[in-house]
Formats: C-alpha cells, sequence, structure tokens
C-alpha cells in the first residue's frame, strides 16, 4: 500500500523502499497500441455513462463487454500493459443483472452497471485476494471486503482485480514498484519502459489506460498519490478511517486507507461518497459520521479556490527542473481562480522516517497474522510465507529479497513501548506538529506540493531511483491528499497534490475540482509502445 521513498518532503530516497516492481524489461518494438481515442468508451465519466444508460443509448453489459475486450487488446496482448492481474468470471454477470434492475426501475445508486477494477489487496468473491504473491495464488476469500460491498450495493460491476507491488511494497527495501510474483511487472501506459509506481500501480495504469470506468487503490505511504501522478489521473488518498479496511490485506492500522483513481475530481468524488461509512470490523470509522460529509459530490462547483488561502511547499520543487515549472504555473492557476497563495512549510518535515519504519514493520507482523487467520488463509504467519519464498525462490526471489518480512517477524507485539511511543511520537510530528502548524501559522486552507516526479526507467539493476514525493506527511499523519493533474515533463504525466488536515476531503476535492476545470491538463496515453518517444528522453 506504499510508495515508500516518499516519507516525508525532504527525504531523498530513505531505503528505495516502496515503489517497487520490475521484471524483465519487454522487448522493443515499435508496434504501438491503439490510443485510447480509438476506444468507444474513452475519457468518459461514470456521470456521462450513465446518462447514455439512463436514455437507453447503452445498458452496462455492452459497457462492461467493452472493457473486457480493451482490457484484451491494450493489457494482455501486443506490448502489453500487464495492469489487470485477473478478471471477474461473474462480470457480464452481474452486468446482466445490473441491466435487469434498470430496466424494473430500480437503481441501486451512482455506480448502477458501471465497471470497477480493484487493486489485487481487496477481498471481492469469486475471485482470489493474492497480494500478488504466489503464496496466496489460490486464496479466495469466502465474503466481500466492506467497501466492495458498497460498490455492489451503489450498482457497480466489478470488473476484475489489478496488479500490484507485491505485499504492497513491503517484502524488501530493493524492490522494484509494479513487479509482483502473480502479476508479473506493470508498465506505465505513456512510456512502457517507464515505472507506473507502486504499489496501486496496476490501479493507476487501469484508470488512465481507460481499462475501467474506475479503479480503487490502497496507500499507507504515497501508493495511491504516486500512480495516480506518473499515470496522467487522479488519486484520493482519504482520512484514516473514511473508508473501512475490513478485507483489506493489511501493512498498518495507523495509515492503512482504500481510494479512488479515476480520470476526474468528479469521478473520486462519485467512488469515494459511495465507499465512505462506518463499519462495526473497522473501529477507526467511528470517527468518519462524526467528522466527515460523506456526499462529496456537492463540492463540485465552479469557484471553489476563490478567496481560499493556499501554502505551496516549494521544497517540491526541486524534485526536477520540469516539476519547478509546472509547479509555479500550477500557482498562477490558483491565484488567477481567486486564491490566496504563500509559501509555507512542514517544520518537521523528516524527523519521522525511522519511527515510522519500526511502527509499520510492527503493524505488519500482527495486522498480517490476524487477516490471514480471520480468512482462513492457506498460510497464517509472517513466519510461514517468508519460509514459502525461501521454497519457491525461483518465482518469487530472483529480482529482490524479502529483508523487511524477516525484520518485521522479528519484532514483539502491539503492547511494545518502543512501538507505542514510536507511533505516538509520529503521529504528533506528521499530524499537529507538522501539517496542521503549517496551516495554522498562516491562516491556510490547504497545502500544495509536487506529488512526485516523472516516472523513472523499469530496470531490475538500479531498482527505484525514486525522485521524491509531497505526500509523506499526509500519509504518516493520516490525513487526506488529493493528487490532480498539472502537465507532463516530456511526455511524462506530472501531478500536484493538494494536502489537508484530518477529514477535510471536503475541501480538498472543491479545490482540485476548480484547478482541474481551469487547467484540463491530463492527456490520455498515445504512444503505448515498448520504444519512449523522442520527447521522453
Amino acid at each position: 500500500m506504499r510508495a515508500w521513498p516518499a516519507l516525508s518532503l525532504s527525504c531523498p530516497l530513505l531505503l528505495s523502499l516502496a515503489l517497487a516492481a520490475c521484471s524483465v524489461p519487454a522487448t522493443a518494438s515499435r508496434e504501438a497500441t491503439p490510443a485510447p481515442a480509438n476506444f468507444l468508451y474513452a475519457e468518459q465519466t461514470i456521470a456521462q455513462l450513465q446518462q447514455r444508460m439512463q436514455a437507453g443509448e447503452l445498458d452496462s453489459r455492452t459497457l462492461t463487454r467493452a472493457y473486457l475486450d480493451r482490457i484484451a487488446q491494450v493489457d494482455r496482448a501486443g506490448p502489453k500493459l500487464n495492469a489487470v492481474i485477473q478478471l471477474n468470471p461473474d462480470a457480464m454477470t452481474e452486468a446482466a443483472l445490473r441491466d435487469r434492475e434498470r430496466e424494473s426501475g430500480t437503481v441501486r445508486g451512482p455506480l448502477q452497471g458501471i465497471p470497477i477494477l480493484l487493486k489485487d489487496n481487496i477481498d471481492a468473491t469469486p475471485m482470489a485476494t493474492t497480494a500478488g504473491s504466489m503464496a496466496l495464488k489460490d486464496f479466495r476469500p469466502k465474503q466481500d471486503a466492506f467497501l466492495v460491498k458498497r460498490l455492489r450495493e451503489a450498482g457497480a460491476v466489478i470488473l476484475g482485480k489489478t496488479n500490484l507491488s507485491e505485499w504492497a511494497n513491503f517484502r524488501a527495501s530493493d524492490s522494484i514498484s509494479g513487479w509482483s510474483g502473480v502479476g508479473g511487472q506493470t508498465h506505465n501506459p505513456y512510456v512502457l519502459d517507464r515505472n507506473p509506481c507502486g504499489s496501486s500501480a496496476g490501479s493507476g495504469v487501469a484508470a488512465s489506460a481507460n481499462l475501467a470506468a474506475a479503479t480503487v487503490g490502497t496507500e499507507t505511504d504515497g501508493s495511491i498519490i504516486c500512480p495516480a501522478s506518473v499515470s496522467g489521473v487522479v488519486g484520493l488518498k482519504p482520512t484514516v478511517g473514511l473508508v473501512s479496511r475490513d478485507g483489506i490485506v493489511p501493512i498498518s492500522w495507523s495509515q492503512d486507507t482504500a481510494g479512488p483513481i479515476t480520470r476526474t475530481v468528479a469521478d473520486a468524488a462519485t467512488l469515494l461518497s459511495v465507499m465512505a461509512g462506518r463499519d462495526a470490523a473497522d473501529a477507526t470509522t467511528g470517527y468518519a459520521t462524526l467528522n466527515a460529509p460523506l456526499d462529496y459530490q456537492a463540492r463540485l462547483r465552479p469557484g471553489g479556490l476563490k478567496g481560499a488561502r493556499i501554502g505551496v511547499v516549494r521544497s517540491s520543487f526541486n524534485f526536477s527542473p520540469d516539476v519547478a515549472k509546472a509547479m509555479e504555473g500550477a500557482v498562477a492557476t490558483l491565484r488567477a481562480a481567486g486564491a490566496t497563495v504563500v509559501d509555507a512549510e512542514i517544520p518537521t518535515a523528516g524527523q519521522w522516517d525511522d519511527d515510522e519504519l519500526l511502527v509499520l514493520k510492527t503493524e505488519f507482523k500482527n495486522g498480517l497474522a490476524r487477516y490471514l487467520t480471520s480468512r482462513d488463509a492457506p498460510l497464517t504467519s509472517l513466519q510461514q510465507l517468508i519460509g514459502f519464498n525461501q521454497q519457491h525462490a525461483h518465482e518469487e526471489l530472483g529480482l529482490f529479497g524479502q529483508d523487511l518480512f524477516e525484520q518485521s517477524a522479528a519484532m514483539g507485539g502491539l503492547n511494545d513501548p518502543a512501538y507505542i511511543q514510536a507511533r505516538s511520537r509520529i503521529k504528533r510530528l506528521a499530524g499537529p506538529e507538522g501539517i496542521d502548524a503549517a496551516l495554522k501559522a498562516q491562516k491556510l486552507d490547504a497545502l500544495i506540493a509536487a506529488s512526485t516526479g516523472p516516472a523513472w526507467r523499469t530496470d531490475p539493476a538500479f531498482k527505484d531511483p525514486f525522485p521524491g514525493a509531497g505526500y509523506g506527511a499526509a500519509a504518516v499523519a493520516g490525513y487526506p491528499s488529493l493528487s490532480v493533474p498539472m502537465g507532463q515533463s516530456r511526455g511524462l504525466p506530472l501531478g500536484l497534490l493538494f494536502i489537508g488536515t484530518a477529514w477535510s476531503e471536503a475541501k480538498l476535492i472543491a479545490f482540485g475540482y476548480d484547478y482541474e476545470q481551469r487547467t484540463l491538463a491530463r492527456t490520455p496515453p498515445q504512444y503505448l509502445s515498448t520504444l519512449e518517444p523522442a520527447t521522453a528522453k
């Protein structure tokens, strides 16, 4: 659930751990995959698809079949993206049911008949939940994750699962983003030898390449924001506790959350409105109904930035000259929209890195055992998974090892004083003394930063040469962040990140929507070849 090197705005590479995944690069070819413009439903929003179905111009079976054909054409054949790890064998049956419901006058909700892809660490029957690992290749949980129940109750068709950095990128400190033992290497849709970032790599790529109407990812530290940014789409990482984690393979109870990855802010708001809600199986969600409005579509209106006070974190400009130029353009757009923009810094940036790793390793060991045991998985402990990988080293350990697994297995329990103290410190440093302090100092409504730099080449020899990122503080604090396309660096997408205090999703959506509508910066991928264009050197 994370893109690790983004622990703070000032952290250059801390471990190289996060954005994991990669196998052998694809063989060079000039064959190009048909661009999204050749796809009948390219760049269609959820609202537009619903309007067509309501008008009788389209039905869910036709739409679902079109996406399945698109996956076969773009993801599985030719110079493939490899973003989809498995398909739902019941997808067409679900679509037919949604059509019958509509014909009888029943519309469950805003996602009636809309095909959605889920990251493959989220339980959804009848599919396997593999977390990308061969150890769980045949593991089929008996019930849906809570968020999947919410999606289905709103009428969604679950199309399938997306590839991810194996174990949400928490197996090895030298991993490669977007690679898993089950799914192989996912490729960036703009230039196939570039990385999709992790760990929700497949969800970001699938959304960008129009393989579904929308996708769902998960994040612990960066794994919604980073894949969205480098694939030129919108990623919304909610406040921890807004969306239930029940039925999701965990890393950290303190930082894990699921969130939407979509082509527009409006679609992200639609998905979040459906996914958010109280779940008795996840006590953290009890705060959501007290603190957060759950109708985020109401914030989709022009002028959302007028009168806002925004702090720009200029240290994120250092990721590259192109990032700095794009950020200056974003600042100009915000000011033209009526916002006041001032320089700001998170005063504690970089002070929580070591403590965060201790917390994640401790919570991973304990949370994973609880998840596996409660769902009758074939293996039920981290130590057993370590043994499985050793026995299947050719399939699992050929590109990188499992040092994080081994370090986590040696950690104590959740009552360990060192863990308790570290967890308290990082929450305080990233939240009240970090983001909140920056907002309070100048009476700001939100912060902005560059989400990350342009995608790097996928190369097993060099792992992930991470360019830096702006999302670390929000991830550690458990606060929301929203990445919106803001331009390109020589053909590779860049994202603008909005950061707020806890439960400020509605405000960030309003800001992000206004910015998006003023810039329309998303450029769909057109060059899906294994050779990069001259503009992406």
